[in-house]
């Protein structure tokens, strides 16, 4: 928690950039980089540069060609950016440094309980329209594409999607919980909001995951203003935790692959700094 006692552990201004990793930081994620192949010549690029180059354009929100030219050139971030995300470095990443975050909480590593729920972006002028095209969320009056997460009791992420705004949540949370592959055994119980409920989710739920058991968080029909709902907040605070990268403040992408991406790479940013905080 955020204190004036704390305050110290979170100053990043003897840094280059906030966004540069500290060597605690740097500390946890190199050991997770896999080393360059074989044969060849040596590899020269300063992976450590590479990841700071990544989370100054995920915490700031430039584009590739504004990149400071102290950090690397665009194409190489870029293209360490794309092999990471498809060679599973960065779930690799993500899945350590979730393991560590929750034994260091006290916790066991696979958790019992999630909560899911989703959030409509407003997408900004860029390609991409035939390849990954965007939706429009009639309830939201949102044109762009729709951010599916999964996060356990303590708000982290679990696992997440991202695709048209104009698909429901019902038939987007069934394709996170057939995403998830086997993936935390021991989940027992999903918390979920008012768009899950209904035989269709229900009957998607059964053949994802058979053991797990929905429970629906209304918000009471006398409620007036704000009120907070059990369980459901917590979703609700990661979006606003992910949402300090400025990369996320809109639908930036071509591809959703891409935006998944930045998604994993703002949960390790800030799954990276609870561990380093502490």
């Amino acid at each position: 928690m955020w204190t004036i006692e704390n305050r110290g552990r979170y100053d990043r201004s003897k840094l280059r950039y906030p966004s540069d990793l500290t060597d605690e930081e740097w500390a946890l994620v190199e050991p997770l980089i896999p080393a360059g192949k074989r044969g060849g010549g040596k590899r020269t690029v300063v992976l450590r540069e590479v990841v700071n180059g990544l989370m100054y354009v995920l915490s700031t929100g430039c584009q590739w060609r504004a990149v400071p030219k102290d950090l690397p050139p665009r194409s190489t971030l870029f293209g360490y950016f794309d092999l990471w995300n498809w060679d599973g470095t960065l779930g690799r990443l993500h899945a350590e440094l979730y393991v560590k975050c929750r034994e260091a909480m006290g916790r066991e590593a696979s958790p019992t309980a999630a909560v899911i729920d989703s959030q409509s972006v407003k997408g900004a002028e860029k390609g991409g329209p035939c390849i990954d095209p965007c939706g429009y969320d009639a309830g939201k009056k949102i044109k762009g594409k729709k951010r599916h997460i999964l996060v356990d009791t303590v708000g982290l992420l679990l696992n997440a999607l991202v695709h048209p705004a104009d698909i429901q949540d019902r038939d987007g949370g069934a394709l996170v919980l057939r995403t998830l592959f086997g993936r935390y055994p021991f989940l027992t119980k999903l918390f979920a909001d008012g768009g899950y409920q209904g035989p269709i989710f229900a009957k998607a739920q059964k053949k994802a995951r058979p053991g797990l058991n929905t429970e629906i968080v209304k918000r009471s029909d006398a409620a007036k203003g704000f009120e907070i709902l059990p369980r459901r907040w917590v979703v609700e605070r990661t979006f606003a935790w992910l949402g300090r990268c400025r990369r996320l403040a809109k639908d930036l992408e071509n591809l959703s692959t891409n935006a998944l991406a930045f998604l994993k790479l703002a949960s390790i940013r800030l799954m990276l700094r609870r561990l380093c905080a502490n």
